[in-house]
C-alpha cells in the first residue's frame, strides 16, 4: 500500500498553499492509495476529513487519515501518527511516548541543510524519514546511505506544501491499514520502506547501484541515483578522476537545460564511493535504432552541439601533457595485441600506428595551446538522449556519461573518434548509416563550434585511424583478430591517413 506520509494543507499550516481537497486529488491521481495531513501542531478531526474527502471527490478506498509534525526540543520536527490530540509546539519526545504509547514517531528530513545526523539520534525514534522535497539529492542520497548502514525502520515524505508534487516521495506498508493506528503498529514493527527501486550491477573491480526513489507521476521527475562501490585502489583513483571531470564540467553550463552530464552528488574517500545522478533516457545507439529518420538526424545533430559545447568552454582540467604521454603508452598497447599472437597483419598495423604517432607529435608537440579538455571516449554507446517532460519536446536533452579516458585533447580527437565509432557500431545496420550519414554530425559539429580552421578537418582524419586501430586491438582482445570486421577497420584506418 502506497501512502503519502507527509502533507502540509493551506487550511492549517500557514506555510502551505495549496488547499486538503487538492492535495488528495494529485496524491490520487499519483496511483497512491493514500495520505496522511501532517500539519504543524494541529490535527485533524473525523468530520473535517470527510468534508475533504466529499470536496475531493476520490473513491471511498482511498485512505485519509491524520497525523502532526511537532517541533520537539531533543531532534526539531517530528512526525507524530496516533497521538490522540494536537500537541504543543516544544513538547518533547519522552512526554509524548509517555501521553502516547501508541503512536508512532519518526524523525522528518533529518539531513535537511546539510546536516549530519548522528548515529544515535537516528536510532531514536521509531523511523526515519530518509527522503523528502526538504532534502537536496546529496542529502537524500547520504540518508539512503546511513539507511542501509544502521538499517533502522525509514519511510519516505514529500513534506509537500505546494501544488504539483504532492507524493513524489510515498512509503510502501507491507500490509493494509485503514487508520493511523493500524499504520503506526506498522511504522513501529518496521513494515515500511520508502518507495524506490535499487538495481544492483556487479563490474570489473566495483559494484554499481542505480537507484530510482519514488514514484512516477504524468512526467519522469523521479530522482535517479548511481552510486559505485570501488574495491582496488587503482580503480577508485581512476573513477575519483573522472568524477572531478564530470563535476567541473557539470558547473561550466551541463548541470540542466539541453546539453548536461551526470552530476556528481557525494564522494566518500575511506569506503571508496561515489555517487552521481542518473541519467533518464536512452543510449544515442539505442535511439538510432528505433528512431523515424528526422527524429535520428535530431538526436545525432543533438550529440554533435554537445561536443561543440564542451570544446568551447576551453576547459583545462588535466595537465596538457598527458595527451602524448598517455598516446604512447596507448598506441604501443594496441600494437602489442597484434604481435603478441603474430598476428599476419602486425607489420601493417604497426606502419600505421607509426604514422599516427609521428602525426600526433608533429602537430601537437610543441603546442599544448591546442589542447582543451575532451571527453576522450565520444561515441553513440556514451551519449544519452533523455526527455524531461514526454508532453514536451523543448525538454529533450543530450548528455554524456564515462568520463574516465577524458583528457586534455585536440577537439578532433573526440570528433574522429565518434566518426569511427559510429561506423563500427552501426555497420551491421546499414539502412542507418544511409538514412543518417557521418556528416550530419560533422556538419553540426562544424557549425556550432564556429567552423575551425581549414586543418580541422585533417586532423580528424588523423584521429579517426587512430580510433580504428584501437577498435582493432579490441577486435584481438575480444579473439576476432581473423574477422572481416578487423579487416575492415584496418582498411578504413589506412584510408584516412591517405588523406593526410
Amino acid at each position: 500500500m502506497l501512502i503519502e506520509m507527509h502533507a502540509h494543507s493551506s487550511e492549517h499550516s500557514s506555510c502551505s498553499s495549496i488547499p486538503a481537497s487538492d492535495l488528495v486529488r494529485q496524491v490520487c491521481a499519483k496511483g497512491l492509495q493514500g495520505i496522511v495531513f501532517t500539519d504543524h501542531h494541529y490535527l485533524w478531526d473525523v468530520d473535517e476529513l470527510r468534508r475533504v474527502r466529499r470536496a475531493a471527490a476520490v473513491p471511498d478506498h482511498f485512505l485519509i487519515i491524520a497525523g502532526q509534525e511537532v517541533r520537539t526540543p531533543e531532534l526539531g520536527d517530528v512526525l507524530v501518527y496516533g497521538a490522540g490530540e494536537t500537541l504543543l509546539r516544544g513538547t518533547p519526545l519522552g512526554e509524548i511516548r509517555e501521553r502516547f504509547p501508541d503512536a508512532a514517531l519518526v524523525w522528518a528530513h533529518p539531513y535537511r541543510g546539510g546536516k549530519s545526523p548522528d548515529d544515535a539520534n537516528l536510532l531514536l525514534t521509531d523511523g526515519v524519514e530518509i527522503f523528502s522535497s526538504n532534502h537536496t539529492v546529496r542529502e537524500n542520497s547520504r540518508a539512503l546511505r546511513d539507511w542501509h548502514r544502521l538499517r533502522f525502520t525509514a519511510i519516505g515524505g514529500t513534506d509537500t506544501h505546494g501544488s504539483g508534487y504532492a507524493g513524489l516521495y510515498p512509503t510502501l506498508f507491507d500490509h493494509p491499514v485503514s487508520t493511523v493506528l493500524e499504520l503506526a503498529v506498522e511504522i513501529r514493527k518496521g513494515r515500511c520502506l520508502p518507495f524506490l527501486k535499487e538495481i544492483p550491477r556487479s563490474g570489473a573491480n566495483s559494484m554499481v547501484t542505480e537507484v530510482t526513489i519514488g514514484a512516477k507521476g504524468m512526467d519522469e521527475v523521479r530522482e535517479r541515483i548511481i552510486i559505485k562501490s570501488i574495491s582496488n585502489r587503482r580503480k577508485w583513483s581512476t573513477a575519483e578522476r573522472a568524477y572531478r571531470i564530470t563535476d567541473a564540467i557539470a558547473r561550466h553550463g551541463f548541470q540542466g537545460g539541453p546539453y548536461r552530464v551526470p552530476v556528481p552528488i557525494d564522494e566518500d574517500h575511506d569506503t571508496m564511493t561515489l555517487i552521481e545522478q542518473g541519467v533518464r533516457g536512452k543510449s544515442l545507439f539505442d535511439k538510432l535504432l528505433t528512431a523515424s529518420r528526422e527524429d535520428g538526424l535530431l538526436y545525432v545533430r543533438m550529440a554533435a552541439r554537445w561536443l561543440a559545447g564542451l570544446h568551447g568552454c576551453r576547459l583545462r582540467i588535466t595537465p596538457r601533457h598527458e595527451f602524448l604521454e598517455r598516446e604512447q603508452d596507448r598506441l604501443a598497447k594496441y600494437l602489442e595485441r597484434f604481435t603478441s599472437i603474430s598476428h599476419r597483419h602486425a607489420s601493417r598495423a604497426g606502419e600505421i600506428l607509426g604514422v599516427v604517432a609521428s602525426e600526433e607529435t608533429r602537430r601537437y608537440g610543441n603546442h599544448p595551446e591546442l589542447l582543451v579538455q575532451g571527453h576522450g571516449d565520444f561515441h553513440p554507446k556514451n551519449v544519452f538522449i533523455g526527455q524531461d517532460s514526454q508532453e514536451n519536446r523543448d525538454t529533450l536533452f543530450a548528455a554524456a556519461i564515462d568520463f574516465e579516458s577524458s583528457l586534455c585533447l585536440p577537439p578532433a580527437f573526440d570528433v574522429g573518434c565518434f566518426l569511427a565509432q559510429f561506423q563500427n557500431q552501426f555497420y551491421p545496420h546499414g539502412e542507418i548509416l544511409t538514412a543518417i550519414p557521418e556528416g550530419v554530425f560533422l556538419d553540426a559539429y562544424l557549425e556550432a563550434s564556429g567552423n575551425p580552421d581549414g586543418d580541422f578537418l585533417s586532423q580528424v582524419e588523423l584521429f579517426r585511424a587512430r580510433t580504428n586501430m584501437s577498435i582493432a586491438a579490441y577486435l584481438i582482445r575480444l579473439g576476432l583478430g581473423e574477422s572481416p570486421d578487423l579487416w575492415r577497420v584496418l582498411l578504413e584506418a589506412e584510408r584516412s591517413l591517405c588523406s593526410l
